[in-house]
């Protein structure tokens, strides 16, 4: 999977990928309807070359994390904030893989990284990491292919949700605060149907709080293998 992504970035300008996005402004304004500070610490995941990181430190956010598997896309990021992204931890990893620091984050946000994972068991690992390092009370803003999203993405497969369908995913450890429908329009002019959620992660939310319903949900999720 590293590979592929490496690949993508290496070989394709960040602007003429079919997630680039000049400006996230649903994202940003979530975000801020948490109601949540500037003092609050924001990973991105799957970030990447994503211009969000821009437009949280323009906004006075400073604790700042961008997490992707590609070191190529980070370095695109880089390369774009020049001293300005001195103040962000930048973070090379697979989220399926690694562990975050417990308690970490105020808020976890995920644009389009989510639905690429076809497989439960990495599923289950991504929300471990979510229930891991997302504080108490803390958030976590997922945007995903809806059910009427596309099928694949850069040729790979993709699981496309509902919102009763991520919180399945979720699990009784997180409420689902808020959801909202978007249309986005790739730089080649093409139209993807997305999902966000808002999640708020529970005071009394444990560690091991996971929840049984991702393996029976993955069945009814509209999972596509071209």
């Amino acid at each position: 999977m590293k590979q592929h992504w490496e690949n993508v970035y290496k070989t394709k300008r960040a602007e003429s990928l079919s997630w680039f996005q000049p400006r996230a402004e649903r994202s940003l304004r979530l975000i801020r309807e948490t109601g949540l500070g500037f003092s609050a610490s924001i990973i991105d995941v799957g970030g990447g070359a994503s211009r969000l990181v821009d437009e949280l430190l323009e906004a006075g956010y400073r604790k700042l994390t961008v997490l992707d598997i590609s070191a190529a896309a980070l370095a695109v990021a880089k390369a774009r904030l020049g001293e300005r992204g001195n103040t962000v931890n930048w973070v090379e990893g697979d989220i399926t893989q690694l562990t975050l620091p417990a308690n970490a984050y105020d808020i976890w946000h995920d644009w389009a990284t989510f639905h690429f994972l076809t497989n439960p068991q990495d599923r289950r690992a991504y929300v471990a990491n979510v229930l891991r390092a997302v504080k108490p009370g803390g958030f976590a803003i997922i945007a995903t292919f809806g059910e009427d999203g596309p099928t694949q993405c850069t040729g790979l497969p993709v699981v496309r949700y509902s919102p009763d369908l991520l919180q399945a995913e979720f699990g009784s450890a997180f409420n689902l605060l808020k959801h909202e429908q978007e249309e986005h329009r790739t730089p080649a002019g093409a139209v993807q149907k997305f999902v966000y959620c808002c999640f708020q992660k529970k005071p009394t939310a444990l560690e091991a709080e996971l929840s049984p319903e991702g393996d029976r949900q993955q069945q009814k999720s509209l999972v596509v293998v071209l």
